[in-house]
């Protein structure tokens, strides 16, 4: 059998250089957090809302209606847009460090 049929066919590209996001909605963290409250990766994996220690990405899904401030590595463009209009502030951590613990 020639070696072309041999050789197992694999569909698709696996980029080496993807960086991987633990996510979170919104809606999440209006419901575990309280107003005025300050949202780092180390809160998120004690809440429950993030199991791995990795870099944190904080999605626009759901509505939020208390001011938070909210420390992550990456922000969507509605998530940043929808916690300034409810009072609260975005700080964006540095690259490719994953929070302590977890």
């Amino acid at each position: 059998m020639p070696l072309t049929r041999r050789v197992p066919k694999r569909p698709g590209f696996t980029n080496r250089n993807r960086e991987e996001f633990a996510v979170v909605n919104l809606d999440r963290l209006a419901a575990k957090f309280k107003a005025n409250e300050t949202v780092t990766p180390e809160s998120l994996v004690e809440a429950g809302l993030v199991r791995k220690s990795m870099p944190v990405k904080v999605l626009g899904g759901g509505e939020i209606d208390r001011p938070l401030t909210v420390q992550a590595h990456a922000f969507t463009r509605t998530a940043r847009q929808k916690l300034e209009q409810a009072g609260g502030s975005v700080e964006v951590l540095g690259e490719g460090t994953p929070p302590a613990g977890g």
